[in-house]
């Protein structure tokens, strides 16, 4: 059978007779079938197409009704109307009940408006659309899980439930994520004190007096003094002691002065990579052993991690745009705050933790996080009344002052990356050879001073590093 395109008046006039009735479709294609020949009609479900047969029949049959509906225009024109997707038989018979030809109709789900709908929204993208029974296959090559998803949920509006996805990603698809924190902390302390102690008979007894602060058992105090033991206030730091003789009275003073200054800084620089969609993992540092009470009186142990973890799912979205959910920490074991619980020793820990969602394109960073913290005390301490003499008052009074200074910045940088040569990749090991028997006998060499040649590990071998070089922070 021969299938031919014809516009003929003929189907101008069932065009307009078909737009008249309530409901009805537009015919789409005029068709053409040989005696004898069998083929496959193509009908969209909820349009018609006319089909014309070159020789006259005589009588018409659909095998299932439910699937299309046919009704003839003449002897020699065929009206078929698609009513559910599916496959059925179309016969026609001559005026002597002679086959003439059977042919497939075949029944699918429009799809004409929605590649048109796709191409309109998703322009660059090489998607293919075909129908399977009464659903919609999508395939091909698309730039990024984002646009994929756009392309489903348009599919969803024209199939509901009935969308088989057979796309796939194309592009980078993994990030890399490099987290930095970075933390400085200054810390200014400085005390003042004074101490005096008398000691001798006057007026027929014996005497003892000692002042300024610190000095609660009197006695104690003036025997430090004057035995030389000078008093552990500040750590015995910046302490001078006095002493001499006023004829039977004795004399001690002890000033104590100290000032302290400190600077910690310090940095971390985790890199992760994983694939968009995934989660991925990293923990440098290790677990500490916390006990724990259970049933019965036991003690069982709780390992708490800590050092520097991160965690982060990222997701390649469109144009390069990179949607990030993470978490990130760096924890120390801090021993100065430890408490003690049924004779165990349990350490606490300094922690330094973020958790956030953000979008950043390709090689851009962000600062997640920062903290700015200033704390500052002062003290005062003296004996009553004494304390308020001008001059000798400073005798029996003492100050403390002390100040923190913290800074705290978390930046984080995303990079969409590939897999490379292997040879390609540096180690930190690549620059550190073990020595030889002799140059480590002989010569007390811990390690290997030949550098490697060739490749990156030679080329980072090669620098030097005599001079400043890394991250300075003022």
């Amino acid at each position: 059978m021969t299938i031919r395109k014809t516009f003929g008046a003929a189907l101008l006039g069932l065009s307009v007779a078909v737009a008249q009735m309530p409901g009805a479709v537009s015919a789409e294609i005029l068709r053409e079938v040989n005696r004898g020949a069998a083929s496959t009609l193509d009908v969209p479900m909820n349009r018609a197409v006319v089909v014309e047969s070159d020789v006259p029949f005589a009588e018409l049959s659909i095998a299932n009704p439910g699937i299309a509906d046919i009704s003839s225009l003449s002897d020699r024109t065929i009206y078929v109307l698609g009513k559910s997707p599916g496959l059925t038989t179309l016969t026609l018979l001559d005026g002597a009940g002679q086959l003439i030809t059977n042919v497939t109709v075949k029944v699918s789900a429009d799809v004409t408006e929605f590649k048109e709908r796709l191409r309109q929204i998703l322009p660059d993208e090489r998607i293919e659309v075909r129908t399977a029974n009464d659903g919609i296959v999508l395939s091909g090559m698309v730039s990024s899980t984002q646009r994929m998803q756009r392309a489903l949920d348009l599919a969803e509006r024209y199939a509901p439930e009935r969308v088989s996805n057979l796309m796939s990603v194309g592009g980078v698809q993994q990030v890399m994520l490099k987290v930095r924190f970075a933390e400085m902390q200054r810390s200014v302390s400085k005390s003042l004190s004074a101490s005096l102690g008398l000691n001798g008979t006057m007026f027929g007894s014996n005497l003892g007096v000692s002042g300024g602060t610190g000095t609660l058992n009197t006695s104690g105090a003036v025997n430090r003094a004057f035995n030389g033991n000078i008093p552990a206030t500040n750590e015995n730091t910046g302490a001078v002691l006095f002493g001499f003789n006023a004829g039977s009275m004795q004399v001690g003073l002890l000033l104590e002065a100290l000032e302290q200054k400190g600077v910690v800084r310090s940095l971390a620089e985790p890199n992760l990579t994983a694939l968009s969609g995934q989660e991925a993992k990293f923990l440098a540092g290790g677990e500490y052993p916390v006990p724990i009470a259970q049933d019965l009186g036991q003690i069982g142990v709780e390992f708490k991690p800590f050092g520097i973890a991160l965690n982060f799912i990222p997701r390649v979205i469109d144009n390069d745009v990179i949607n990030l959910e993470l978490e990130a920490s760096v924890s120390a074991i801090d021993s100065s705050n430890g408490i003690v619980v049924n004779g165990f020793e349990i350490d606490a820990f300094t922690l330094r933790t973020t958790s956030t969602t953000v979008e950043l394109r390709d090689g851009e960073s962000f600062a997640i996080a920062g903290l700015i913290e200033d704390s500052f005390l002062d003290s005062a301490a003296q004996l009553p009344w004494l304390g308020d003499v001008p001059v000798l008052g400073a005798l029996f009074r003492s100050a403390d002052y002390q100040r923190n200074n913290t800074e705290l910045v978390i930046i984080i940088t995303a990079h969409l990356v590939t897999p490379t040569r292997g040879e390609a990749l540096a180690l930190p090991t690549d620059r550190v050879r073990p020595p030889s028997e002799r140059d480590l006998f002989l010569f007390g060499k811990v390690a290997d001073t030949n550098r490697p040649r060739g490749g990156a590990a030679g080329e980072v071998a090669s620098q030097d590093f005599n001079g400043s070089y890394g991250y300075v922070m003022d």
